[in-house]
């Protein structure tokens, strides 16, 4: 009987028939090699179809292998199957009194997926999560099992892959010493006034900062910090500290994110803006996410600011970040120290296209890069050049894959083939 597929939000039903889901990487290679196509999806937190494998393919899930959290305390990583969530992952490290460097906002999504679509956290110092990874081991398109790690000469293509080069089982992490965090939240910080320096300077005084705002009005609504406590605490005269505890989406409730107020606690319990123990909604949203050069993003803030009008009826709350540069060759931040603006639309793909398409038109000058697992309207081919490192992944695409079994149109179209 054929089983209705959905991604987190509900906005993608995918065509494939059934949902395989193997307990074994001998049953992945059995499955991949007998197949024509084949797409992986991880945790479904995604908003496009990215995952979409066709009436005719296979679309497989990961997610029942045996958890492996291997943790080696000498070298500081772990080795992690490519299924396992970030919150499990974020404990059994934490008890091992090591730490992931970064985590993205939401706890609940899977390592494997995290890292192939360039998802990220926040800090003005701190790279994607793909940064954190030394080895990838993967199920390619003959169902043999392939390890790239660090000094490969196909690393720089390996991690942030989007899915086209086979099914990632297991990934080895880089690791540091467990460290504590106080999360403090301001409120009404304006933009008017606010010029490069400054907005760099906000941004980098805490280890990770969330800008939040609803563009009904110019400025942001909020502003998160996280202060690592083994440094210095920020002096932050640009805006009042907030008097309640606060959601990001303006109007709901505060008890799903995590501890505020300054209290310090775990890494893993603050750097994300929502509790592990609270599960997500079904997803009651749509999301975009653009990527662009640091230095374009006062520019960006203030284009955004000019349709406002536009944006804000269908927005629910848009979330400014600093990713570090890193050297994955389809990572929205590769080469670039890069600004990222996040936006939660409401859950009307109608009305919310028209807005994107027009947004996209606002940051056209600045050459943003789509965050690969949400909405975006800008053409393939549009997209594919603000990839230098493009020609390298196709080739690496080819090597690994030779039929194009782990190409859907998605990946067709990014790569231009």
């Amino acid at each position: 009987m054929t089983e209705t597929i959905t991604n987190w939000a509900g906005n993608i039903t995918y065509t494939a028939k059934e949902l395989q889901r193997p307990y074994s990487i001998d049953a992945i290679s059995a499955l991949v090699a007998g197949s024509t196509r084949v797409r992986v999806l991880g945790s479904g937190h995604s908003f496009n179809e990215i995952a979409e494998p066709g009436p005719e393919g296979v679309l497989l899930s990961i997610a029942d292998l045996p958890p492996v959290i291997d943790v080696d305390r000498a070298a500081r990583t772990v080795r992690v199957s490519g299924g396992v969530r970030y919150a499990e992952l974020a404990r059994a490290v934490y008890a091992h009194g090591l730490a992931l460097p970064n985590m993205a906002s939401l706890p609940h999504i899977s390592v494997a997926g995290s890292v192939a679509t360039g998802t990220h956290g926040s800090g003005i110092g701190n790279g994607t999560l793909a940064t954190s990874v030394r080895e990838v081991e993967l199920v390619t398109a003959d169902g043999s099992v392939v390890t790239i790690g660090r000094g490969d000469r196909r690393f720089g293509g390996a991690v942030t892959s989007l899915g086209a080069l086979g099914v990632v089982t297991a990934l080895t992490l880089d690791l540091e010493p467990s460290f504590d965090v106080e999360q403090h939240v301001f409120t009404e910080l304006p933009l008017d006034g606010l010029d490069l320096a400054a907005f760099e300077t906000v941004m980098s005084s805490a280890y990770s900062v969330s800008l939040f705002t609803d563009w009904g009005a110019p400025g942001f609504r909020q502003v998160w910090l996280k202060r690592r406590t083994d440094q210095p605490m920020p002096d932050f005269p640009w805006a009042v500290p907030a008097t309640e505890k606060l959601h990001p989406v303006p109007g709901m409730p505060a008890v799903n994110c995590t501890e505020q107020f300054g209290v310090p606690g775990p890494w893993h319990e603050r750097l994300p803006h929502f509790r592990a123990e609270f599960t997500p909604s079904s997803g009651a949203e749509l999301q975009s996410e653009y990527l662009l050069a640091r230095e374009h993003a006062v520019a960006a803030l203030r284009a955004i600011d000019g349709i406002r009008g536009t944006v804000a009826p269908v927005l629910q709350t848009c979330e400014v970040r600093l990713v570090a540069a890193d050297e994955q060759w389809l990572s929205p931040a590769h080469g670039r120290d890069t600004v990222a603006l996040h936006f939660t639309w409401i859950e009307d793909t109608a009305a919310v296209l028209p807005v994107v398409r027009r947004l996209e038109e606002a940051l056209a000058a600045f050459e943003p890069r789509p965050h690969w697992g949400k909405v975006f309207a800008a053409p393939a081919q549009v997209v594919r050049g603000r990839y230098p490192r493009l020609a390298g992944f196709r080739a690496l695409a080819r090597e690994l894959d030779p039929e194009g079994k782990f190409a859907n149109v998605f990946v067709r179209d990014i790569l231009g083939a």
